[in-house]
């Protein structure tokens, strides 16, 4: 943790942990809510490298920390304890797309380890294609074991980043995931046993590289959570919460998602069988187009009993078979936007993921590229469709269970060795790369993925002269005059605060929304000379948790100077009991040899406020 010291000290000074009744935060600051602020250090903290200032208000606790504080309350709040507070002002969105989030954010801070691991896997895959090991090799155990170490153990995994995007305690969720793969749980697969007398179908296949099941339970475990929160005593909150929470959860899992898991596999392997006996191309392009989606929600184990059956009684399989060049095309996808885009950091994404991909792992290419940007996923669906196409029409078939990717070829090769069979792969496996990486290129990325990372973004930036315009119109009023510590002290920057007539804000300079806070009442934005502006309007006005704020930007927008980035109702806010005095400052000012404010007493939109000078 960036911050864990002064998240420590924090926590100690505000009386302790058990001292905290609620913890959020706003663009600049910590907001407890504390059983008993004379416990508090308030002179200490005051005087903490760190920590700005402390400020009593509105029955508030509030640390001062600055700009970092999102960075400094994710610190506390894992330190502590504490629940993160939900936020009642995000973003609609659609399902599909809210379905996108979840998966992208409970699978972002695993990607670089996923990576890893794939790349270690086709590395011992190589070492034992070429003899250099064998699989009964201590060496090869090893490496195997690295590589499928986060694959045999994904639930526990996506368990704790599931429980920090639902707002679950993270240990409870890594428990539950720990339990979906537990080795007599593993090894009950494909059987029926009772709970209670309750019969519990386990699917065929465990729970050990599911996606789905693991992210569905932690949601659940969340609400349960939230609820026994509400009920339990203080005194004993601690370990009934979880307690109850796993033994609620956990058997629900096994009760409910198991057998719908088992169920809609089956019914998949139904409907695919039933599809090849009519056309064999018709079935490749199903299973090829839907491939990696039924992966995801672990339905591709519908399929594989029937290619083991297939194996067994015919010596081949031409179902499993139709996915086998899947991987390819999601492959072709991947380094074509490897080719176009200038962000560094997705083309760091793009080069372990792409090495993972030939050889069938395409775990980080779908989670971490692909998917959260929908439209390269799609263009892969469509070239995997394209190569189950092709297996299909030359009715290639495996004879084997074995490896992925381009180790998945000699798999294809029968009695009679080099044949249609091997052949159609060749082919699905070269026009799955070809189709991917075309559709790929003719497609564009979006803006942020065209743009290179400002490297200068944690770097002091001066500029020779900056011209900022009034974000609003009304009476210029001296910081000093401001009644918040915070910004009469120019802790947090230079400049000026506005009481305003009117109930608008506008865009000071051309640059970027960095921060448009939940309760839309703070904006942060970085001009594209690389000042840091805070407008933050009216005094503790983030307890009115959005009332009365209309955002007409969304965070992260590129914005032109005059435009309109927010409307507020004066009149209403100051009925409420807040006052409006927006605060107009520079947060980087140190950076600056000086902030200018302007000599006038009032201010009208696009009219020079404050210059920034070397």
């Amino acid at each position: 943790m960036k911050y864990e010291k002064l998240a420590k000290d924090i926590i100690a000074n505000v009386g302790g942990k058990d001292n905290v009744n609620s913890l959020t935060h706003c663009v600049t600051r910590l907001r407890f809510k504390l059983k008993d602020e004379s416990k508090a250090n308030t002179e200490v903290l005051k005087n903490m490298d760190g920590i700005v200032t402390v400020i009593k208000s509105g029955g508030q606790y509030q640390v001062v920390i600055g700009n970092h504080v999102p960075d400094v309350y994710a610190d506390v709040v894992a330190i502590g304890g504490f629940a993160e507070a939900a936020s009642d002002s995000e973003e609609k969105m659609s399902p599909f797309n809210k379905f996108i989030d979840i998966i992208s954010g409970v699978f972002q801070p695993v990607l670089g380890v996923l990576c890893a691991t794939g790349m270690i896997k086709g590395l011992n895959a190589i070492l034992l294609a070429t003899g250099l090991l064998a699989d009964t090799d201590s060496t090869y155990v090893i490496l195997n074991a690295i590589g499928d170490c986060l694959f045999n153990f994904f639930p526990i995994f996506l368990g704790f980043t599931a429980a920090k995007k639902f707002k679950l305690n993270q240990f409870t969720g890594m428990a539950i995931g720990a339990a979906m793969v537990y080795p007599s749980i593993t090894a009950l697969a494909g059987t029926t046993v009772t709970f209670f007398g309750i019969p519990v179908m386990m699917p065929s296949s465990s729970y050990q590289s599911t996606v789905i099941p693991i992210i569905l339970a932690v949601f659940i475990a969340s609400i349960v959570e939230k609820f026994l929160k509400k009920i339990i005593p203080d005194v004993v909150k601690t370990f009934l919460v979880p307690f109850f929470t796993l033994l609620i959860v956990v058997p629900l899992t096994f009760m409910a998602i198991g057998p719908v898991s088992t169920y809609a596999s089956n019914l998949l392997g139904t409907v695919t069988t039933g599809i090849y006996n009519f056309s064999p191309v018709v079935a490749g392009v199903f299973i090829g187009a839907f491939w990696q989606v039924f992966v995801m929600f672990g339905l591709h184990w519908g399929l594989v009993p029937i290619a083991m059956n297939n194996i067994a009684v015919l010596g081949y399989d031409p179902v499993v078979a139709a996915s086998m060049a899947v991987c390819f095309a999601q492959t072709g996808v991947v380094l074509a936007i490897l080719m176009k885009t200038k962000n560094k950091k997705l083309k760091s994404l793009c080069i372990p993921a792409a090495i993972s991909g030939f050889f069938g792992v395409t775990e980080p290419a779908i989670y971490g590229i692909t998917l959260p940007r929908k439209k390269p996923f799609i263009l892969s669906c469509i070239g995997g469709a394209v190569t189950g196409g092709i297996l299909g029409i030359f009715g290639s078939k495996i004879y084997m269970i074995g490896g992925m990717g381009v180790f998945a070829i000699p798999t294809f090769m029968g009695a009679e060795g080099f044949d249609s069979s091997v052949l159609g792969m060749c082919i699905a496996s070269i026009a799955g790369l070809a189709v991917g990486f075309i559709l790929m290129m003719f497609s564009k990325l979006s803006e942020e993925d065209m743009q290179e990372e400002n490297t200068t973004k944690n770097k002091e930036v001066l500029v020779n002269k900056e011209i900022l315009v009034s974000p609003l119109k009304g009476d210029v009023v001296a910081l000093s005059e401001v009644k918040d510590a915070a910004f009469s002290s120019g802790a947090l920057g230079k400049g000026v605060a506005i009481t305003p007539v009117e109930g608008k804000v506008f865009a000071p300079a051309d640059g970027t929304l960095t921060t448009l806070f939940p309760t839309s009442h703070a904006l942060g934005i970085t001009t594209d000379k690389g000042a840091e502006i805070l407008i933050h309007v009216g005094m503790d006005t983030v307890q009115l948790e959005g009332k009365y704020f209309t955002p007409k930007v969304k965070q992260g927008e590129k914005i032109k100077k005059g435009q309109l980035l927010l409307e507020f109702d004066i009149n209403a806010i100051s009925k409420a009991g807040f006052s409006t005095v927006t605060p107009v400052i520079v947060t980087n000012s140190d950076n600056y040899l000086d902030v200018v404010e302007t000599d006038n007493k009032k201010a009208s939109y696009n009219e020079n406020l404050l210059t920034v000078v070397v």
